[in-house]
């Protein structure tokens, strides 16, 4: 019977980096997945596979789909596929280098490090906004219902959000307050918050159906640049659409006011396979 990778349900690590592959041509993607499954534990390393391996192994899965470049009222939202997509979980900043440097040395030439990025724990899990993040996340038994499919497998979404902080400081503290529907000195819920607070847009019970979805996004910054890992995980990508489309305003033309001071410049969706027999069960 396969479980789900344990690293999905756990608490959020002090620390983390997040590896992005792509693939490379006219290469034996069996034997890039076998390594693999030699290296992803499914606690400390979280593996995301995408649609391109998978086909090559002739694998379909009906819930994987592309991810959608979407657009709104001057909004637009990325879509930057990848093969593979790695969350190393630690609490050792060192550790976590050494370790993506055997993955990378060990999965290639089959897949090609794309992009690296660190994440880490800010606060008591808040936004380097200062806000707390994933306030509405469901817990034990409902959390597993919402990201876990019966096959002990679940799908991602992946988009990292890059801050701007000039703009973000700019705004008066009520005006934060309103962009994001709660109070940043104690994080309770606005009453008269305006339509476009994140809050509202998002609000995983008032959709048709319920867009349940477990959030485990994490701060990054690489330099100067910073903003929050936005990583959701759903039995489907339902939840994760609609959500999306409401916030830019697709659904009745309103756009999350979260866009005033951040903006997605990635976008990518990846079946995280099941464990058995402590192994990823991906059928190589």
């Amino acid at each position: 019977m396969s479980t789900p990778q344990p690293g999905i349900l756990l608490p959020l690590p002090p620390l983390c980096r997040y590896l992005v592959f792509s693939l490379e041509p006219d290469t034996d993607v069996a034997a890039g997945l076998t390594a693999l499954r030699q290296l992803a534990d499914g606690e400390h390393t979280v593996a995301g596979i995408g649609q391109a391996p998978l086909s090559a192994i002739g694998r379909k899965l009906p819930g994987l789909k592309p991810f959608p470049p979407l657009s709104g009222p001057g909004v637009d939202i990325p879509s930057t596929p990848a093969a593979l997509w790695l969350w190393l979980r630690g609490d050792d900043r060192g550790e976590l280098l050494l370790r993506s440097r055997h993955i990378e040395q060990a999965l290639a030439p089959v897949f090609r490090l794309q992009e690296s990025c660190d994440g880490f724990k800010h606060d008591t899990g808040r936004d380097l906004t200062g806000y707390e993040d994933g306030t509405e996340n469901p817990t034990g038994e409902a959390a597993t219902a919402a990201a876990i499919a019966a096959d002990g497998s679940s799908l991602v979404a992946v988009q990292r959000w890059l801050h701007n902080f000039s703009r973000f400081e700019a705004m008066q503290p009520e005006d934060r307050d309103n962009c994001i529907g709660r109070r940043r000195s104690d994080n309770e819920e606005l009453d008269d918050a305006p339509e476009s607070a994140h809050v509202k847009r998002t609000a995983q019970e008032s959709f048709s159906p319920e867009a349940f979805l477990l959030r485990r996004s994490m701060p990054w910054a690489d330099g100067m640049n910073a903003g929050l890992m936005f990583v959701a995980f759903g039995h489907t990508l339902d939840a994760f659409q609609a959500q999306m489309r409401r916030m830019i305003g697709l659904e009745d033309g309103i756009v999350d006011a979260l866009f005033r001071f951040t903006r997605p410049v990635s976008g990518a969706y990846f079946w995280c396979p099941g464990m058995e027999g402590g192994k990823l069960k991906i059928g190589v």
